[in-house]
């Protein structure tokens, strides 16, 4: 039986997001890092911080980053809470 994982930092991959039309890539994007997590913990539930959301749309809906480095945190029994790892700043 495999040790359950606590917390810890995934990079993703989002460029199967590219694969398909343009219109909603950061919606698939979203969607996609869920997936992913859900595979990856066994995870029941992921509740995705508003930072996760907020780097994805950063460069508009039709052009999100090729990958993310997400870190998870382990809430309760199969639910986990996910941040963006790297701290992004805005330069204006």
């Amino acid at each position: 039986m495999p040790k359950e994982k606590s917390e810890g930092i995934y990079i993703i991959p989002l460029k199967r997001i590219y694969w398909s039309g343009r219109s909603g890539r950061g919606r698939k994007a979203i969607k996609y890092i869920r997936r992913f997590l859900i595979r990856h913990l066994n995870a029941e539930r992921i509740i995705i911080d508003r930072t996760v959301n907020e780097y994805i749309h950063s460069r508009s809906i039709k052009n999100p980053p090729r990958r993310i480095a997400v870190k998870f945190l382990k809430i309760d029994e199969g639910i986990y809470k996910v941040s963006l790892a790297i701290p992004v700043h805005k330069v204006q």
